[in-house]
């Protein structure tokens, strides 16, 4: 029994698979991966979460903040990128565990990348109707609030609502595009991101003319009192809430088999988007904390709260640069959940092809070569729970389960370093196994700062799919039916 479920799959054989493409379209270059994980890492983090942070730990110190972030990721984001120069498949840390600890692990971790993908697009799709609707309030028009809210808030009152409509209607045109096929989704989410990156780059440029240097000082404001309140202690705090900033970047390796020279492409899509983004998030935090105090970041709207606060521009001229914003926040939202749907169905995918998951899971479109019955089966779940689910606990999980998965791809670098160091590798991380570790290490310690709640959650979700792999799983795995 113990032999069959931490059985590995051969690491030379899951190379030679990836040298064909299974039946899907190889279109997509390194251009392409680096727009896709701009789509995915720029959302939430810089748009709402940095205006938080500074208000309540960091104070201009923000940057700081996000750089450290920003490094830690890269750590693991290195670790990634040498899984998917050797094993170029679209099964991304599914793939990877299954190739280094075992099928068990390799369930896991696949059923907690369900919290991070599929859970993540339902908590993205609540942000982008909470800025719709706001953005049709700036034009003057009133959504109703029953048909925008879910039937429960984070306590679990009743809130009068029905359900969010803007929030299923966004899931459902973006598995549309997504079915259509791969080619014109990844050029959707390159117009997404170019309307977002002329947001930010709009608002760097104001805020680096029109910032008040005053709003800087003290850049690290002294601490409160209570560790992790500003000082140093509070540029740490800062550091392990932004590392959320950047979780998606990971999505880029689930499109390996859909991508030209994988090997190469793959790691420099992960990286380049990486570095792009602690730059842009460096910048922007600047021109927003020079904009206005930090005290008054406490908004839903940090971006367009700063631009309330600057002088010597006409008011018609701010509100139409608050309305930019806000539009760009819905497209930036957008590629957010655009391409957390287009991960997904492939994770979907992989387990079906290893048995784990009905074959159904393993169809593709006859006409578009995407997989249409898993990106149909995810949109519909993340549909109905961003429907009737609040944000907040849908968040906390997301976090938790990435960061399961962070630690076990940065732990399975260390361990094939050390079982099989002759392994063809395309990419290798410098410096293992110290980067791993403590790649690893970064990643325990912000999910040892999460609720218990939010372990306890886990736990019952965890609890859940050992019961789906010992019912359904371990029963039809191809690696145990080719012994037999």
């Amino acid at each position: 029994m113990w032999d069959k479920i931490f059985k590995k799959k051969n690491i030379e054989d899951l190379m030679r698979a990836a040298r064909g493409n299974q039946g899907f379209s190889r279109t997509l270059h390194a251009g392409n991966l680096i727009s896709l994980g701009l789509g995915v890492i720029i959302g939430a983090g810089i748009l709402v979460i940095t205006g938080t942070v500074a208000a309540q730990y960091t104070g201009p110190a923000i940057v700081i903040s996000l750089i450290i972030a920003g490094f830690a990721c890269a750590l693991t984001g290195l670790c990634y990128a040498e899984f998917a120069s050797m094993i170029p498949v679209s099964g991304s840390a599914y793939t990877y565990a299954y190739a280094t600890m075992g099928e068990l692990v390799a369930w896991i971790l696949g059923w907690n990348l369900i919290l991070e993908y599929l859970i993540g697009a339902s908590a993205v799709a609540i942000g982008w109707s909470g800025y719709f609707v706001s953005f049709l309030a700036e034009l003057g028009y009133q959504f109703p609030t029953y048909l925008a809210r879910p039937p429960i808030d984070d306590q679990g009152n009743w809130t009068g609502a029905y359900f969010n409509l803007p929030a299923v209607f966004i899931i459902v045109l973006l598995a549309y595009v997504l079915i259509i096929g791969i080619r014109e989704s990844v050029r959707f989410n390159q117009w997404i991101v170019l309307i977002k990156l002329t947001v930010l780059v709009i608002f760097i440029g104001i805020g680096l003319t029109y910032f008040e240097e005053a709003n800087w000082q003290p850049f690290i404001p002294p601490n409160a009192g209570t560790f992790g309140v500003f000082g140093w202690s509070g540029v740490l705090r800062g550091a392990g809430l932004m590392y959320f900033a950047y979780i998606g970047f990971d999505a880029i390796s689930t499109t390996a088999q859909e991508t030209r020279n994988p090997q190469k492409n793959v790691p420099i899509g992960i990286l380049g988007s990486l570095v792009l983004a602690v730059l842009i998030y460096a910048l922007v935090a600047l021109a927003m904390t020079g904009l206005v105090d930090y005290r008054k970041l406490n908004v839903a709207d940090p971006l367009a709260q700063a631009l309330d606060n600057v002088s010597g521009l006409e008011s018609g001229t701010l509100w139409g640069l608050r309305l930019f914003v806000k539009l760009g926040s819905l497209v930036g939202l957008g590629s957010v959940m655009l391409v957390l749907l287009l991960a997904q169905p492939r994770i979907f995918y992989a387990m079906g092809v290893d048995g784990l998951l009905p074959k159904s899971f393993t169809r593709l479109h006859p006409r578009y070569r995407t997989p249409y019955v898993t990106t149909l089966l995810s949109a519909g779940i993340a549909g109905l729970i961003a429907g009737i689910s609040p944000v907040k606990i849908l968040t906390e999980m997301v976090s938790i389960g990435t960061l399961l998965a962070f630690i076990w791809v940065c732990l399975g670098i260390f361990i094939l370093r050390y079982t099989q160091p002759n392994l063809e590798r395309p990419f290798r991380v410098p410096f293992a196994p110290f980067v791993p570790l403590l790649g690893a290490i970064c990643s325990i310690t912000v999910m040892v700062t999460l609720p218990i709640n939010t372990w306890l959650r886990l736990l019952t979700w965890m609890l859940l799919g050992l019961v789906i792999y010992g019912l359904y799983g371990i029963r039809n795995s191809t690696i145990h039916q080719s012994e037999k």
